[in-house]
């Protein structure tokens, strides 16, 4: 059987390939959790013989290749681009036709530690301090409810820990009675000192009432009485960073932009540069690179990994699920959307690579050879054994 060569622009390397070769080196140090073990296994199997598929076969030249079936981890950097896309379609039909900004929210750093201890408390935490935040600076100084989104990333290009929450946020909102939408000011949301202030009122609230409720026991910095009002002191007077950019002016600038945000996994297989036995080397910022031991940058990739059932994208306010009779009131206010286009392929049977075609316009039957059309082929692929039990893991 002929291999199908590596369409234009695919990477040269591959994070599975990592795995496969040095994880065994990182589960020696026994340091690694159930989710994260579940991660490794999936991206190592991803796409490969292991998982079955079928042959794809070229009616008009008979070139064919075999397509073997992903992993579908939401962790693994090959299985993101066509849920990307369904996610920005879904979004559109309930985004708003108005600006929006782009804010982000940091944690401290000295809350890493708890952070990692804790992932599913403190991020969830982070979710609801910084969701509140803006729905009580609307409230407050708009007097209208604001339509928000957010996503939590846990990384810097270097893969290092830095939890943050990206949010888009509606340059205005729906007034109390629902007859109005109140516009904020064109240059900025609201003042970043007093997003920062409320935020970190909040937060500390939140871990607080975490505290006394156990959530962080067995916490080895906690081990001192003295330790976590001591930290709470320390946050007190820690600036916390929120930053915010200009709004968007279009839709679909917001989803475009949005949309690379969402689905992003800590580094895409495209930005590792080399990987040789002792070394990985993968672009950083403004044309910069590092290099690290290949263990070390498993252990860095995995940290990223979120714990099981975690959802990191969160809808509040006018794009909150509950809130569909507000932002039905919110989109009347404007002027109806155009109707989309007519399907142009409406008698051709629906499947997932029709959708990766209308949404992407990848059209991945398409022979690299002579252009025809590829079609599966009955025959399995071979499976080098039946596909073990790991899950999608969110």
């Amino acid at each position: 059987m002929e291999r199908c060569p590596a369409p234009a622009g695919r990477p040269r390397f591959d994070i599975a390939d990592i795995v496969r070769r040095h994880r065994p080196e990182l589960q020696a140090e026994g340091t690694l959790t159930l989710a994260q073990r579940r991660v490794l296994s999936a991206i190592a199997l991803c796409r490969t013989a292991a998982l079955g598929g079928h042959v794809d076969v070229c009616g008009a030249c008979g070139y064919e290749h075999p397509a073997y079936n992903s992993c579908r981890n939401r962790h693994c950097p090959k299985c993101q681009a066509l849920r990307q896309e369904r996610w920005i379609s879904a979004r559109s039909e309930r985004l708003l036709p108005v600006r929006h900004f782009h804010a982000v929210f940091t944690l401290p750093s000295e809350l890493r530690r708890l952070a990692r201890y804790a992932p599913r408390e403190v991020f969830g935490a982070l979710f609801e301090a910084a969701s509140q935040t803006l729905l009580e600076l609307g409230d407050t100084h708009l007097g209208a409810r604001l339509g928000i989104t957010m996503v939590l990333h846990t990384w810097t290009r270097d893969l290092r820990f830095h939890p943050h929450v990206h949010a888009l946020v509606t340059a205005g909102g729906l007034t109390a009675g629902g007859s109005a939408w109140r516009a904020t000011g064109r240059k900025f949301l609201f003042p970043v000192k007093v997003m920062g202030a409320l935020l970190r009122g909040k937060m500390m609230a939140a871990l607080r009432e975490l505290h006394a409720r156990g959530r962080f026991a067995g916490f080895d910095d906690f081990d001192d009485p003295e330790a976590f009002d001591h930290l709470m002191r320390k946050l007190a007077w820690h600036d916390w960073v929120v930053y915010a950019k200009k709004p968007f002016k279009r839709v679909d600038h917001v989803l475009q932009y949005l949309g690379r945000y969402t689905h992003r996994v800590g580094i895409a297989n495209s930005r590792i540069l080399d990987v040789k036995s002792d070394a990985v080397t993968f672009r950083t910022k403004h044309g910069q690179s590092v290099t690290l031991a290949p263990v070390e940058f498993l252990r860095r990739f995995v940290q990223h990994v979120l714990p099981d059932g975690f959802h990191k994208i969160r809808h509040y306010g006018l794009y909150a699920g509950a809130a569909g009779e507000a932002l039905k009131r919110a989109r009347d206010l404007f002027a109806p959307p155009p109707a989309p286009p007519l399907d142009a392929i409406a008698d051709e049977p629906y499947s997932w690579v029709v959708e990766l075609r209308e949404l992407t316009g990848r059209d991945i039957r398409s022979c690299p050879h002579c252009g025809g059309v590829m079609e599966p082929h009955p025959v399995e692929a071979p499976r080098s054994r039946a596909p073990p039990t790991i899950g999608a893991d969110g």
